[in-house]
């Protein structure tokens, strides 16, 4: 039987008796504080860190006062008086705290009412699931004086996404020196912003290159002091990128940073032949990305680098996120090969590329990791869905390296990720002499500071993904 929206009716001064009242009952809940927390900004550690609350006087998360007092006008401003009514006053004594678990019933009772201006006076009680107060207090509201009924709005639903993908990233560099940087053309305040935030966080210490007017300037639009950082002049962008390539050369820096120029700009003066940085290792782009309620960080490659590789350059692609991986902690890092489908389809060079991948594997050629492909995305990352497509393997449904077709599907789907997924994306460049940071204006903070800790972790680690200066440099 079909039945119509639920109803939201206030009561008008006229219609409010002295003794009368109005109660709800809720359940205080993790997701509870956290909302709280996000819309007041009070991140006091009694309320979100479990840790440090079992130290403290009550030795449990509890929640903000204040949520207790929105138990109250929630009760004042849908029951009773209801929707019309105006918030004059309140008071409130907190005498016990409430804890995750805890039932609250609020209650409010009319004590008084004052005709001149259609003004009630009311108890307001909230009790706990053993019948104790836990909040009193007296609320004054001016009445409405004209009926309202109408359909009670359905409450949106929120979904809360933590990002602790990158914790660790920033844990294992915070202790460390700073890594000397090369920032190609930083002249744009984002840039500038970016190059600060990071050495502030003691991940880089940067060497800007491109021309010294200019980055001043950025420096002032972004209201930063560059005073501490050496500035290398350079004309234009490209010159920037040339300039900045050959400090790594000469062993003066450990990174390349891009700044405000373009991707292709700073990639020509990295593959150049020349005075490039090209090691024997094809070089390759990755995403370390921090996706909301994933348990680890998922590894994309490639998605801004190499548009179609072939079978001998998807192979290079693996070795570099494979190493990428054991340099962010994944010993023995799950790589899916993707593709449309989880067999092999003739007809789907994607298919056969990742069958051929997995038998390099099995002979060695391709180490440090555990393949498996062709696999879908969906059994690539979701174990109900392998399960459901019955595969068996090491791989499916718990993938830490997802190995894309070619760069139209990588980036298509680093960006579903991020902007419908909510997931932030620290990009690096890997296979040349150094790593390669790439950071974008639209990047959170929190996503640069990953991308400069990913960079400076592969630094440190010398790895064949960045082999340092002793590097073959091919042709």
């Amino acid at each position: 039987m079909m039945t119509g929206p639920q109803m939201i009716e206030n009561r008008t001064f006229d219609e409010i008796t002295l003794g009368e009242t109005a109660s709800a009952t809720r359940t205080l809940t993790q997701e509870d504080i956290q909302l709280f927390a996000l819309v007041s900004g009070d991140v006091n550690p009694a309320h979100l860190d479990a840790d440090y609350a079992a130290t403290d006087m009550f030795r449990r998360v509890i929640a903000h006062g204040m949520w207790g007092g929105g138990l109250i006008s929630a009760v004042l401003g849908t029951e009773l008086p209801g929707p019309g009514a105006i918030y004059l006053s309140q008071s409130l004594r907190f005498a016990r705290p409430v804890g995750l678990g805890d039932t609250i019933t609020t209650t409010v009772t009319v004590l008084e009412k004052r005709p001149e201006h259609q003004v009630v006076v009311l108890d307001c009680r909230c009790v706990n699931q053993d019948g104790k107060d836990v909040i009193t207090g007296q609320a004054e509201v001016k009445a409405p004086t004209e009926k309202i009924c109408r359909a009670r709005m359905a409450l949106p639903e929120v979904r809360l996404s933590a990002h602790g993908g990158y914790r660790t990233l920033m844990e294992r560099t915070a202790a460390a020196d700073p890594v000397t940087t090369a920032v190609a053309h930083p002249c744009s305040a984002a840039a500038i912003l970016a190059v600060v935030e990071a050495a502030e966080a003691n991940l880089i210490a940067p060497i800007l290159v491109g021309p010294e007017a200019r980055i001043r300037a950025a420096a002032a639009e972004a209201g930063k002091d560059i005073a501490a950082f050496r500035i290398v002049p350079a004309d234009h962008s490209h010159d920037a990128a040339a300039k900045a390539v050959a400090l790594v050369r000469s062993g003066e820096a450990k990174l390349l940073m891009k700044g405000s120029l373009h991707t292709d700009e700073l990639m020509g003066a990295v593959v150049s032949a020349a005075t490039g940085l090209r090691t024997e290792r094809r070089i390759s782009h990755a995403y370390v990305m921090d996706v909301p309620d994933h348990p680890t960080p998922l590894i994309i490659t490639d998605a801004a680098i190499n548009i179609a590789p072939t079978l001998e350059e998807k192979a290079d692609i693996i070795r570099n996120a494979i190493d990428l991986a054991h340099v962010i902690g994944i010993k023995a890092p799950k790589v899916a090969i993707l593709a449309a489908v989880e067999t092999v389809n003739p007809a789907m060079q994607s298919t056969l590329d990742a069958a051929a991948l997995c038998k390099m594997a099995d002979r060695g050629q391709i180490t440090g990791g555990q393949l498996d492909g062709p696999l879908a995305f969906d059994n690539a990352i979701s174990p109900a869905a392998a399960k459901e497509k019955g595969i068996l393997s090491p791989v499916a449904g718990i993938a830490e390296i997802l190995v894309v077709p070619n760069l139209e599907a990588g980036n298509m789907l680093a960006k579903q990720l991020t902007f419908l997924g909510g997931a932030d994306a620290a990009g690096v460049v890997l296979g040349a002499r150094v790593p390669i940071i790439l950071t974008s204006r639209a990047d959170s903070l929190r996503t640069r500071l990953a991308s400069c800790a990913v960079g400076a972790l592969l630094a440190r680690a010398a790895t064949k993904a960045t082999p340092g200066l002793a590097g073959t440099v091919a042709s």
